[in-house]
């Protein structure tokens, strides 16, 4: 999911949506699930220097990725759809004063229960050993931009640095996830559940473990026939209750959380061991993904008298 947050951060994908031929061009891709430039040229009955003009609009605001494949001729390339969501806010221009923005890297977690398949890495380098869980205590971890686990949970400290005599009217959390099978499957759903101080938020279920294309951030060392891109989900907290992309999941809400200024707060990400679909947790930080963020965090807040 692309995230824009104000109308002037959204201009490039306004303007490349903004044509007729590249609507065209995404709808085709959706339905065949990726094509060469040569099929779409044929199909929209244009030249190819016409279509890499409209690809190239396309490819520079995220919409569109380009990957080489090998065929019987060589390597043609291989245009496919890189978004699932585009989330617009009209509205989000407010004032700074009232808003407490962090962001926890992905490393920096303060406790874990989790179980193999599962591992950690750093922008360049794996930490420590596959599918041993003891090195998700290893010192390094704090550097990690990617870590997966098949069932278990990890949890997170959220930095609580609010002005004094300030209640929270809203949080917001902004992660890039996925499932964790073994290898990769775009087809591997996975029950993930979200907790906050350790009442239960609501869950959603993960559609797979994505590796059909490498990750926009994901370095190149990274193996090939590993995870490389989550989805990006953003789960939002309100006094009417619990939001991830705009849907309810669950009645919790602020006011049962009883949340101000002093509160610790307590983020775990859990995939139990008795959901009805089991298939692990990926996430992914910067320099991993899709997404060239770690886990974010905004809270809205106001005096409380």
């Amino acid at each position: 999911m692309l995230h824009i947050k104000t109308l002037d951060d959204g201009l490039e994908i306004f303007k490349a949506l903004g044509s007729e031929i590249r609507i065209e061009i995404i709808k085709l891709l959706l339905i065949n699930k990726g094509m060469n430039m040569n099929e779409l040229a044929t199909s929209l009955n244009i030249t190819n220097g016409a279509l890499t003009s409209h690809i190239k609009k396309l490819e520079d605001c995220g919409i569109v990725t380009i990957v080489s494949e090998s065929s019987g001729h060589g390597n043609q390339k291989k245009c496919m759809v890189n978004l699932d969501k585009i989330l617009v806010e009209l509205n989000h221009e407010e004032e700074s004063k009232n808003i407490y923005d962090t962001e926890i890297k992905i490393g920096h977690y303060s406790d874990f229960k989790v179980f193999p398949t599962c591992g950690l890495a750093t922008s360049t380098a794996l930490i420590g050993e596959v599918d041993d869980a003891r090195y998700f205590a290893h010192p390094d971890r704090i550097n990690s931009d990617i870590l997966w686990f098949t069932k278990g949970y990890i949890e997170y400290m959220i930095p609580n640095f609010l002005p004094p005599s300030q209640k929270i009217d809203q949080i917001t959390i902004s992660a890039e996830l996925a499932s964790e099978a073994p290898g990769v499957n775009n087809f591997w759903p996975s029950d993930i559940h979200f907790y906050l101080n350790d009442i239960f938020l609501g869950s959603w279920t993960s559609p797979g473990d994505f590796g059909d294309v490498r990750g926009i951030f994901t370095p190149d060392w990274w193996y090939p026939d590993w995870n490389q891109y989550g989805l990006l989900k953003l789960i939002v907290i309100t006094t009417d209750g619990t939001f991830i992309d705009g849907i309810k999941i669950s009645n919790v809400s602020l006011n049962e959380l009883n949340l101000d200024y002093r509160s610790s707060m307590k983020l775990k990400l859990s995939v139990p061991e008795d959901a009805e679909h089991v298939g692990g947790l990926t996430i992914y930080g910067r320099n991993f993904g899709n997404y060239n963020q770690d886990i974010k965090v905004r809270i809205h807040y106001s005096p409380m008298y």
